[in-house]
């Protein structure tokens, strides 16, 4: 009865005190030597075993399938179907914990979390990880201090000021609020006067021209510091009964006015502000501030559990407006009517969450005359974005590079020859322009040149072949699992390389050979599995998979952002949860099932 059974392990972690006891009351231990057979195919597995020592390789015929090693479970399905079918081999001496089948059974049963983390699909196990998640948005939002919200500039006018010349400021300053001093009130002097007592000014029916402000507006203001929590301002807010907070430093200097309104947006939905500084900005600087504010959004977000399918369209709509507001500030009217600017890669995907290189190009008008200067137009933007935390691509794939600006007649001549005679890149620069996104401008423009290329039916094997052979570059799912387990001196996982670009470009690919239209990966899926060119079953965990691996990059993104480090997304297995872990092995098996698929839908050895 070993005591020493690691309950903070999936699945385990899910127990409640009486259930451990039945697992400590009914667990063994047994030892394997290398190379023996632990479970072979076919047979009827009598036990769940959990790894204490060494590890053990699922294989099925002369292929390994997944690796094991301490705290580790397996084989739950099998133990549930009645019969195993896969053979587990002891890599080196194993020692494991072996649960009886009848045990497992009566845990299942009481517990609906164990039983799907232990054996259901990865679409049950990721819901079962969400259902878990310990932090709550709400919480997190109200611990951050006041001056993380959006605070409205605060306008001051003397008491003597009209009503008239107030309700010009509100006009100029597109503002409905302003601050009213008046030093004979002394340690009252700072008052408020809003638009809704402009209404009572206008229903008093006194000259406006000449009623002073000071006699209407209301003292004393209610103030918080910069340095409360949201939770507290909205303490303050209630209890006092009134609709805007003035925002003070320690020293009593007014740095703002907090709106109930931003104040309960800013806890349901942070988006909403970051949008409002974006339409608001007047300059690129207040662009620049609006851009560092959507890293601290995804940061809110992510901590508070929000599914990332949701957060990516947030994200991809904040950064097309940002780039967009960006564009209409820098190109003249005319460039503006008359061309088309697009994202492309995650970006014109909508699968990008945190900062990554710039990925955008430029389409001009057939026939018209661009600005002498359009090359001091485009590098003015590009260094826009780098300033807004876009660091250029190294590969140069930007509107600042003359290769990735052009008229639609250039374009549409130059993807298709990417796509019949390629050369070097052009297979690569082919792929990052189907996932091309429209920003700004004359988005008819892209979908012209989208038209030219969907015109040509794709009959040759060998092009789509040629094209799909990428998902290969990284090597196969198996080759990353020696760092999961941690036995791989270079521990640190590239989730790009192992599982994100295999997915993304072999769904690509796949729809290239389809014709379809659709950019992002979730609508590519959506449009294979009508077309039954995939099951919905491999489609639906694909989809999960993506997420998934995108939930585990932007954690470890957000990690090397706190340090100030730079964003790679590399994840270290050994900081992963066991049920992470467990996930992860699942993804890395969804990502070996699809490359089966492509080479036998897309004949890649052809290649």
């Amino acid at each position: 009865m070993p005591n020493a059974f690691n309950f903070n392990a999936s699945p385990f972690d899910c127990l409640s005190t009486d259930e451990q006891s039945l697992v400590r009351s009914n667990v063994d231990i047994a030892y394997f030597q290398p190379d023996a057979v632990v479970l072979d195919m076919g047979a009827a597995p009598t036990h769940l075993f959990v790894i204490i020592k060494g590890y053990v390789t699922q294989m099925e015929g002369d292929e390994v399938q997944a690796t094991y090693g301490p705290d580790d479970c397996f084989d739950g399905r099998s133990l549930i179907a009645g019969r195993a079918s896969s053979r587990f081999i002891a890599a080196e001496e194993v020692l494991v914990y072996q649960l009886a089948r009848a045990t497992v059974q009566e845990l299942i049963a009481r517990n609906a979390t164990f039983g799907a983390l232990l054996f259901s699909d990865l679409g049950h196990k990721l819901s079962a990880l969400a259902q878990r998640a310990e932090e709550h948005e709400t919480q997190s939002l109200l611990l951050a201090r006041v001056d993380q919200a959006f605070l409205r500039p605060a306008h001051t006018v003397p008491a003597s000021a009209s009503i008239v010349q107030v309700a010009q400021v509100f006009k100029a300053q597109r503002t409905t609020s302003v601050l009213v001093e008046d030093a004979a009130r002394g340690a009252d002097a700072l008052g408020i006067f809003t638009a809704t007592s402009l209404q009572h000014a206008i229903l008093d029916g006194r000259p406006l021209d000449v009623l002073p402000v000071g006699a209407l507006a209301t003292y004393p203001v209610v103030t918080v510091q910069a340095s409360d929590t949201i939770g507290d301002a909205m303490a303050v807010l209630l209890r006092s009964r009134v609709h805007r907070l003035v925002v003070v430093d320690e020293a009593g200097r007014v740095q703002g006015l907090l709106r109930a309104l931003d104040l309960f947006s800013f806890v349901a939905n942070q988006s909403h502000l970051v949008g409002v500084q974006i339409e608001q900005a007047h300059s690129l600087d207040d662009l620049q501030h609006a851009a560092a504010l959507i890293t601290q959004l995804i940061a809110a977000l992510h901590r508070g559990g929000m599914r990332i399918g949701l957060m990516t369209r947030l994200v991809q709509q904040l950064n097309t407006r940002l780039f967009e507001r960006a564009w209409e500030m820098i190109a003249p009217a005319d460039l503006l009517a008359n061309s088309c600017l697009f994202v492309m890669g995650s970006e014109g995907r909508g699968e990008q969450l945190l900062k990554t290189d710039q990925d955008n190009g430029l389409l001009l008008r057939d026939g018209y005359t661009p600005p002498d200067d359009l090359a001091g137009i485009c590098q003015q933007f590009s260094d826009a974005l780098a300033a807004f935390g876009y660091p250029e691509c190294p590969g140069r794939i930007m509107l600042n590079n003359p290769a990735w600006r052009g008229t639609v007649a250039e374009f549409s001549q130059r993807v298709r020859r990417w796509l019949l005679m390629p050369e070097g890149d052009d297979l690569m620069n082919l792929g990052i322009f189907l996932d091309a996104l429209a920003v700004a401008g004359d988005a008819s423009l892209l979908t012209r040149v989208r038209d030219s290329l969907r015109e040509m039916t794709v009959e040759s094997d060998v092009q789509v072949a040629r094209f799909a052979a990428a998902v290969d570059a990284f090597g196969t799912p198996a080759s990353w699992w020696g760092r999961l387990i941690g036995r791989d001196d270079a521990q640190q996982i590239n989730l790009k390389k192992a599982g994100l670009f295999p997915i993304v470009h072999g769904v690509r690919s796949l729809a290239l050979a389809q014709g379809i239209a659709a950019a992002s990966t979730a609508e590519r899926l959506d449009a294979l599995v009508a077309q039954q060119v995939l099951d919905a079953k491999l489609g639906q965990e694909l989809l999960e998979s993506l997420h998934f691996l995108m939930r585990l990059r932007l954690q470890a993104g957000l990690d090397e952002w706190t340090l100030n480090r730079p964003i790679t997304g590399k994840v270290d297995p050994m900081k992963l949860s066991s049920l992470e872990r467990d996930l992860l092995k699942d993804t890395l098996a969804v990502v070996k099932r699809f490359k089966a698929v492509l080479h036998q839908r897309l004949r890649l050895d052809l290649v």
